[in-house]
């Protein structure tokens, strides 16, 4: 028999806060509220307080997942790795779009904790606009065709985290390629000696805490990321020589950019190039831009491209 899970009981001011998350949800006209939840809530009481408004938890603690499950809220899964509140919240979002819970359209209403962890103190209301093309989970599931979507998760929530956070208080650029490695390394060459180099495959999983905070201190060389579809880091510091013939992307993009887009339509690899100079991140398919996600603190939005040459080395 099932050992019953302790729930932890709605405080008064959750309870004003849920009141609050409502109206707010309602006059916005958000179609559901996402929290970010370290502790196991009645989310079925939490669910009643919300009344027609859908409820998403998100978390990585095993206790609030079962609690979720239990209560049958719809539940997305968070890796458990040390991430900032705003990486987490775009993983979750990515991810809700992906399990067809939210739609890249949708205003959502976010609760999560920023001051003490394990109580809930701040709301947002995020609006995915939507101005292309409706980017649904198939359009995401897509992208499995070359590469794992766990393994496409991992590398945008890191290209995310160094849109958000630069490194060392400074605006850092970054360029992943996903997928077909050994097409993508005959269609580079080395411009730094190769710190990944050397190092058993265990020591080069991107899911690994380790070798993000690696490759994020890497990001200030130049050159791209070479990750395998099982999300090993193959390479770093990798300068691209796919041909840019016959790619058009919208104005402003420069040379990263162009490298991506080229690479990504000579081997079907998947990229992803963080922008120094906004943090957006933008996801090329086949030499065009499928995916643009702007830093959380800047609003999170897909947008539509212009096809004009760009200007400019970012």
């Amino acid at each position: 028999m099932a050992v019953s899970l302790k729930r932890v009981e709605l405080s008064n001011q959750m309870r004003s806060i849920l009141v609050a998350v409502r109206r707010l949800a309602v006059e916005n006209e958000a179609e559901s509220v996402l929290i970010l939840a370290e502790q196991p809530y009645d989310f079925s009481a939490i669910s009643q307080f919300l009344k027609d408004v859908k409820l998403i938890v998100a978390s990585d603690k095993p206790d609030v997942q079962r609690a979720a499950t239990e209560d049958s809220v719809a539940l997305v899964p968070l890796l458990d790795e040390p991430q900032t509140r705003q990486t987490q919240l775009t993983q979750a979002l990515l991810e809700a779009i992906a399990d067809e819970l939210i739609k890249s359209g949708d205003k959502i209403v976010a609760l999560y904790a920023v001051f003490e962890r394990a109580n809930i103190d701040t709301v947002s209301l995020i609006n995915l606009q939507e101005h292309r093309a409706k980017l649904t989970s198939r359009d995401v599931r897509r992208l499995e065709t070359t590469v794992p979507l766990e393994t496409l998760r991992q590398v945008v929530d890191l290209a995310v985290e160094i849109g958000s956070e630069g490194r060392e208080g400074k605006p850092v650029g970054a360029l992943f390629v996903v997928g077909n490695h050994r097409k993508v390394m005959q269609l580079s060459h080395e411009q730094v000696h190769d710190p990944f180099r050397g190092y058993p495959r265990s020591e080069r999983l991107i899911r690994s805490p380790r070798v993000r905070e690696s490759i994020k201190e890497l990001a200030q060389i130049d050159g791209a990321f070479v990750i395998s579809s099982d999300g090993v880091a193959i390479a770093a510091g990798r300068i691209l020589n796919a041909s840019a013939e016959n790619i058009i992307l919208s104005k402003g993009l420069g040379a990263r950019h162009w490298a991506a887009a080229a690479i990504s339509k000579a081997t079907n690899a998947v990229a992803i190039v963080v922008s120094q100079s906004t943090g957006s991140v933008r996801i090329f398919q086949n030499g065009t831009v499928v995916l643009r996600i702007e830093p959380m603190d800047r609003g999170m939005k897909w947008n539509d491209f212009d096809s004009e040459p760009p200007d400019g080395a970012d």
